[in-house]
């Protein structure tokens, strides 16, 4: 019996090593093999102004425990991420997400210019291979369109992976990949090396559709809300006249 124990335990021991051996190299760095079997996705969900942006880290094997990773996703001008919304999920379901600058939320498209989203994914409870994070992102008013036309595309970037160790103080440089600096978490208190990730798989921009507005509705749209103004009014004012104003 306790043979059998010894046996047992020395294969976990052997299988341990082989796996850390794939993942580290050099003591403090990455397996090239390892980062050949570490993929990107990302997905669009919902539909209208109002959308979430689902991205994915994919491992072959389950998720090093010290293993960290950032996703730097670049958005256009056509976008935003409401910051305040953004604190709310940090609190409500752990979402790090970070900001490096103010957002206005009610700029249009056209008066607005892209901006970097530093998006640290955590690890899927369902799969221990997957890192992943759920961000909601808002479509921002177009410029009306004289020519008919209902729909604005929006083009959004694939994003980069940048990852590191918790244990690793020196990160080992890795060609093609490159050593970069970026800040540790989303509470934006220090910065740390990443390496960042040379994508071999051919990443495509996503594509969203905007609804926008028709240049020949404003005269109508114009006189329905001063016409709806002016009936408030006048009710507002029968009332104040038949009854008068009431007294404290």
């Amino acid at each position: 019996m306790e043979v059998r124990t010894n046996v047992v335990f020395f294969c976990f021991i052997c299988l341990s090593l082989w796996y850390h051996g794939e993942v580290y190299s050099g003591g403090c760095g990455f397996s090239e093999d390892w980062l050949m079997q570490v993929t990107v996705s990302a997905e669009i969900q919902k539909s209208g102004f109002h959308r979430e942006l689902v991205l994915s880290v994919h491992c072959a094997a389950d998720v090093p425990d010290d293993l960290q990773a950032l996703l730097l996703q670049r958005l256009p001008g056509g976008i935003y991420i409401d910051s305040y919304q953004l604190s709310s999920l940090q609190q409500d379901r752990g979402l790090q997400v970070l900001l490096d600058s103010e957002i206005d939320l009610e700029a249009p498209a056209y008066s607005s210019s892209g901006f970097p989203a530093f998006v640290f994914p955590t690890r899927d409870v369902g799969d221990t291979n997957r890192l992943w994070a759920k961000v909601p992102i808002h479509g921002r008013y177009q410029r009306p369109s004289g020519s008919g036309q209902k729909w604005e595309q929006v083009y959004i970037e694939a994003p980069q992976l940048l990852l590191r160790f918790d244990l690793c103080k020196e990160l080992q440089p890795l060609p093609p990949h490159k050593l970069v600096e970026a800040p540790c978490s989303a509470l934006n208190i220090s910065m740390c090396i990443w390496l960042k990730i040379h994508h071999w798989q051919d990443q495509q921009a996503m594509r969203i559709e905007i609804p926008v507005g028709h240049q020949h509705l404003m005269v109508p749209v114009c006189a329905g809300t001063l016409l709806v103004t002016l009936l408030c009014f006048g009710l507002i004012a029968r009332a104040v006249l038949a009854h008068g104003f009431s007294q404290p």
